[in-house]
């Protein structure tokens, strides 16, 4: 687009991806009213009223009501550069509460493959809200046959509100030693990393079912091989699904003379 006579409501619409009956409203109400008419009255857009629809709908994707980004974006104090560092902090902010949000589904996928017994209200307070009950089915489809699953259901069964938020205080604590050994650079392969190794494997094992080297292998795949799983490691340290996945196997090979 040239920006000599400005931009028309259908261009700035296709390029900002908005609609022109979001462009029209916004003038309505006096959020984004354009610099420029042409002779027989239509809207032209100038450069300026990009930058101010930019900022508008950055706000309106973070979840701020119309009024309020009218509020922010026509207070003179604020500079453009601190709108840019103010949209910073935002975006760090919504960044953590997804990192947050990451974890629960961990401890949700955790908790529904091990069958959990608490009523869905006290799901939610103890993993969060983003425990989806739908993944203890997709557990049960994926491991119901098997005798670890069995195991675990009848170790499980008796479980109630406060030994659910034991395991997770547990696998909290855990998870929090293997990322700072990870982020300290030490070796997967090192006495310190499989003594975690074998601290994870003996939570599995005290907690739900009898986790052999084995199976522990096993679980080492799908921390890599399932995006869920690996995106929420990840979440914790960079690098530390893979980390994990190597010292899981490095003990088991340690312990076991490399045989299953």
């Amino acid at each position: 687009m040239s920006s000599s006579g400005g931009y028309s409501v259908g261009e700035v619409a296709r390029t900002a991806k908005v609609t022109v009956r979001t462009l029209h409203h916004y003038d309505e109400i006096g959020l984004l009213s354009p610099r420029g008419r042409t002779r027989a009255g239509y809207r032209r857009y100038q450069d300026a009223d990009l930058d101010r629809l930019q900022r508008i709908l950055f706000y309106r994707e973070l979840g701020f009501p119309l009024e309020e980004i009218a509020a922010i974006l026509d207070d003179d104090s604020v500079s453009p550069s601190e709108h840019l560092r103010r949209q910073h902090r935002l975006l760090s902010d919504r960044i953590r509460h997804l990192q947050e949000l990451a974890a629960a589904v961990e401890h949700a996928m955790e908790a529904q493959k091990m069958g959990i017994r608490l009523t869905p209200e006290e799901k939610f307070e103890v993993f969060g809200e983003s425990y989806r009950e739908e993944w203890e089915g997709e557990a049960e489809q994926r491991w119901g046959g098997t005798e670890a699953w069995a195991q675990s259901q009848s170790r499980t069964g008796g479980y109630g509100k406060d030994d659910w938020q034991r395991v997770k205080a547990e696998m909290d604590g855990l998870n929090a030693r293997l990322a700072e050994a990870h982020t300290a650079g030490l070796p997967a392969d090192g006495a310190e990393a499989m003594e975690l190794a074998e601290a994870h494997r003996r939570q599995i094992t005290d907690n739900f079912y009898d986790c052999t080297f084995e199976i522990h292998r096993c679980l080492a795949q799908m921390y890599i091989a399932d995006p869920r799983f690996t995106a929420t490691y990840e979440q914790l340290a960079p690098g530390l699904a893979q980390w994990l996945h190597d010292a899981i196997l490095a003990n088991a090979d340690h312990r076991t003379g490399g045989q299953a």
